[in-house]
C-alpha cells in the first residue's frame, strides 16, 4: 500500500501532459489552377526559360523552371517545393541527374519519392513546352 500511493501520483503526473495535448490543426488545401507552362526567350537568342506547372503532390506542391539554350538543358530551378528534410536533399540530386541526362527521364531519388514524380512531371510539362 505504501507504493501506490507514488504509482498513482505519477502515473496521474505523467498522463497530464497527453490530455492536455491539442494536435495543431491541418491547413486547409487551396486548390488552384493549374497554370499553362511559360516560355520566355531572350531577344535574337534561342535561350529559353520555360517554367512547367505545379504539380501537388501529398507532400506538397512541386514546380520546375528549365533554361534550355538550343535544345539542351542548360539549367534547372526549383520555383516551389515542398518544406522537408528529404525533399531538400533530393533537389540538388534531381538537378545534377537532369542536366547528365538531358531529359526528364531521371531516376527517383531514395526517401523523396512523391517529390521525384512531382519534379519528374513539372519538368517534362516544361520541356514539352519549350518544344513548341
Amino acid at each position: 500500500m505504501k507504493r501506490a500511493l507514488p504509482v498513482l501520483v505519477l502515473t496521474v503526473a505523467g498522463l497530464v501532459p497527453v490530455w492536455r495535448y491539442t494536435p495543431s490543426a491541418p491547413e486547409p488545401a487551396v486548390a488552384e489552377p493549374a497554370p499553362v507552362p511559360s516560355v520566355s526567350t531572350s531577344p535574337g537568342g534561342t535561350t529559353r526559360v520555360v517554367a512547367g506547372p505545379t504539380v501537388d503532390t501529398e507532400k506538397g506542391p512541386v514546380q520546375v523552371e528549365v533554361t534550355l539554350d538550343g535544345d539542351r538543358i542548360g539549367a534547372v530551378r526549383m520555383l516551389r517545393q515542398p518544406d522537408h528534410p528529404q525533399t531538400r536533399a533530393a533537389v540538388p540530386v534531381l538537378i545534377e541527374e537532369t542536366l547528365r541526362a538531358q531529359s526528364a527521364d531521371v531516376d527517383t531519388v531514395s526517401g523523396a519519392t512523391v517529390t521525384s514524380d512531382g519534379y519528374r512531371e513539372s519538368l517534362q510539362a516544361a520541356l514539352d513546352a519549350g518544344d513548341s
